[in-house]
C-alpha cells in the first residue's frame, strides 16, 4: 500500500494509536514489475470484502502465485475506502453511506460482476500480456461480499470456470434449473448449516455440480484475509477463542489452493474429499 493508502485505510477502519503509514511498510513476499514464469497459465480472479482494498487478500494472492496461477486481484472503486487510479489519483468510499440501504448488497455484487467481466475482457484480449493466460482455465475467489460477486460472476460470465466464496452471505440468485460449475463455500461457524446465514442452504440445493460446503471452527468473519495477521501491527488484540492468525490463514490457503488445484489443473485433492488430521478445525458439512 502507499503511505496515503494506509492513512485512508486505517482512518475508514478507525484504527489510531499507530502511524498513518504504516501499512506502506508492512513487507510482502512479492516483487514489483517481476517477470512471470511460463505462459497459458490458470488465472484467478480476487476480490475484497466490501471496504477493503486488494491488498487484503496477499497472502493469499502470494500462495496461489508461487504455485504456478497468475492472479488479478481487483480494487472495486468507490467501494473500498482509497483506491488509487492512474496518474496517482485516489478515489474514496463513496457506497460506505449506504450499505443498510434496501437491496445494496444485491447492486453490489452486479456490479462488481461487471467490474470481472472488463477485467477478463482486458487480460485476455487487450493486454500486451494475454499470452500468459489460459483463457479456458480462469477462476474467481473472494472474501465477505467478494465471495458474493464470486457466484454473480459467474451467472453472468461463462469464463469462470469455477468459484469460491469465503464466509460471504450471497445475493446472486442462481438460475431455477441449476448451475453446474464447480463451487466452494468455506467459512465461520455463522455459516454452519441451518445457521444464522440462510443464503448458502438457499444456493446449496441449485448447485447441479461438483460442490463443497466448509466451515472452519473458531474463527471470525476476517479469518480469511490478512487483517488478523497484521492485526498485532495495528494494536488489534487477538479475540479470544479464535484461531490464531497464522493458523487460519493456512487452512484458507491450503484449502483454497486443492481446490483450484482440482478444478483448474485437473489433479484430484482427497482433503476436499474427507476429514483431516492435520487440519481438524476444518469440518466438511455433512450434506457434502
Amino acid at each position: 500500500m502507499t503511505p496515503k493508502e494506509s492513512e485512508l485505510f486505517l482512518k475508514g477502519s478507525e484504527i489510531a494509536g499507530v502511524p498513518s503509514d504504516t501499512l506502506s511498510k508492512t513487507r510482502t513476499n512479492a516483487i514489483k514489475d517481476a517477470e512471470p514464469a511460463g505462459e497459458k497459465l490458470p488465472l484467478v480472479v480476487l476480490s475484497p470484502g466490501f471496504t477493503k482494498p486488494l491488498s487484503s487478500l496477499t497472502s493469499l494472492a502470494e500462495e496461489l502465485a508461487s504455485r504456478g496461477y497468475a492472479v488479478a486481484g481487483i480494487d472495486h472503486t468507490y467501494e473500498s475506502y482509497v483506491t488509487t487510479l492512474s496518474a496517482g489519483r485516489v478515489a474514496e468510499c463513496l457506497a460506505c453511506d449506504s450499505d443498510t440501504d434496501p437491496g445494496f448488497g444485491t447492486r453490489v455484487v452486479q456490479g462488481r460482476a461487471a467490474d470481472v467481466s472488463f477485467v477478463l475482457d482486458q487480460l485476455t484480449a487487450k493486454w500486451d500480456g494475454s499470452g500468459l493466460i489460459d483463457r479456458s482455465r480462469i477462476a474467481m475467489v473472494g472474501q465477505s461480499i467478494g465471495g458474493s460477486a464470486a457466484m454473480a460472476a459467474m451467472v453472468k460470465d461463462s469464463r469462470v470456470r469455477a468459484g469460491i466464496d469465503m464466509d460471504g452471505s450471497t445475493y446472486a440468485r442462481i438460475p431455477k434449473s441449476g448451475f453446474s460449475r464447480p463451487f466452494m463455500f468455506i467459512g465461520s461457524e455463522q455459516h454452519v448449516p441451518g445457521g444464522n446465514d440462510s443464503s448458502w442452504d438457499r444456493d446449496w440445493k441449485l448447485l447441479a455440480g461438483w460442490k463443497r460446503w466448509i466451515v472452519v471452527t473458531d474463527t471470525d468473519h476476517q479469518a480469511f484475509t490478512d487483517i488478523p495477521l497484521v492485526g498485532p501491527s495495528l494494536g488489534i488484540k487477538p479475540v479470544y477463542g479464535v484461531l490464531p492468525a497464522k493458523r487460519s490463514a493456512e487452512i484458507a490457503r491450503t484449502y483454497v489452493a486443492a481446490f483450484l488445484d482440482q478444478h483448474l489443473k485437473a489433479r484430484r485433492q482427497p482433503l476436499l474429499d474427507k476429514p483431516s488430521t492435520q487440519y481438524p478445525e476444518v469440518r466438511l458439512c455433512p450434506e457434502n
